[in-house]
């Protein structure tokens, strides 16, 4: 009997998971914007990778809306919404879930699981983690542009839809504990605010060194205030965190030499940072750098870095269309670390 999967969130990230899981004989009803519903009620699915794999799904094999409907009967429930959403997304099926309902958050950040099981008492919540980029490139096209899988909190439940993942190649890696992967993943999405005001796509942002620059800064912020509060995050690249925020910093033709993999990112993939300010829509600061920023107040070290990159993004959010070059940028982070020091 095929399982009915509620996707709360149709952006990039909820489609490409909800449609490989359709592709394999799932049920999969997504909620989300009129303006990703209609383009692929129109075009249906294409969904590729940089490893050359390609995937199409008709319009007849998922469901759309633009509000949960009956969600009663959802027998797995994944929310992709932008963290600022969650509560939102979430408030919409409470009280309507079958108690025992597992809901698996994949979303950036910290906590969120924490906000739906609030609000989600009688369901059973867990975090996941989304580890690769994926590109909405319009008419339904979908494309997975850097590696990577999906990481989920283990639990006796997951053993109900584990095997559907894997049928759909997305193979679930179960972690008895998810925040160090969750904090391991948001050390490289630091990174998503400065390709953000960048304005840039991804491959050729991380292949200037002085937009390195400032992602070692801010990663190195980071890691020093993870380290006062004894958070050790996993090892999600070749390298430990610790050594991949030197070699950050190296010329440009020694990291290409040495992450040339890294550098194999579709070339038209940006942040989804990048593209909420395109779209005008809220980012999700508050839950990269802003945790960085609030980890530092708690543990009584300060943050100047990742507080500036917060206050550049609001800036932008605003409406401010400035784009910055990596000396530039570089330039504001090391002048906001230095009035610290005094």
């Amino acid at each position: 009997m095929s399982q009915r999967v509620l996707v709360l969130g149709a952006g990039s990230v909820g489609v490409f998971v909800g449609g490989l899981l359709a592709a394999a004989g799932m049920e999969v009803i997504f909620v989300g914007r009129q303006r990703v519903l209609d383009d692929i009620a129109e075009h249906g699915l294409c969904l590729t990778d940089l490893d050359g794999g390609s995937t199409e799904v008709s319009p007849d094999r998922f469901g759309l809306a633009l509000a949960p409907d009956e969600p009663e009967l959802a027998d797995l429930v994944l929310v992709t919404v932008k963290s600022p959403a969650t509560a939102a997304a979430t408030r919409a099926v409470a009280g309507r879930l079958r108690p025992g309902t597992p809901v698996v958050s994949l979303q950036n950040g910290i906590g969120n699981d924490t906000v739906i099981k609030e609000i989600l008492p009688t369901s059973v919540v867990l975090a996941g983690m989304v580890l690769c980029n994926v590109v909405h490139r319009g008419q339904g096209r979908f494309h997975r542009a850097s590696e990577g899988g999906l990481a989920v909190q283990d639990d006796p439940i997951v053993d109900r839809f584990a095997e559907h993942f894997r049928a759909a190649g997305l193979p679930l890696r179960r972690h008895r504990d998810l925040r160090p992967v969750q904090w391991a993943k948001l050390l490289l999405n630091l990174n998503n605010p400065i390709n953000a005001l960048s304005g840039r796509p991804l491959r050729e942002e991380i292949a200037d060194r002085d937009y390195r620059r400032c992602l070692a800064l801010t990663q190195s912020e980071a890691l020093a205030v993870m380290n006062t509060a004894r958070i050790r995050p996993a090892r999600l690249t070749p390298v430990p965190p610790e050594l991949m925020v030197r070699l950050l910093r190296v010329p440009d033709p020694v990291f290409r030499r040495l992450f040339g993999r890294v550098l194999a990112i579709d070339p038209l993939a940006r942040s989804s940072m990048a593209d909420d300010l395109a779209l005008g829509r809220r980012t999700e600061i508050a839950w990269l750098c802003g945790e960085i920023v609030r980890l530092g107040e708690m543990v009584g070290q300060p943050t100047p870095v990742n507080r500036r990159l917060t206050e550049l993004i609001r800036i932008a959010e605003a409406g401010d269309p400035r784009r910055f070059t990596g000396s530039r940028l570089f330039a504001e982070l090391t002048a906001a670390a230095a009035a610290v020091r005094g």
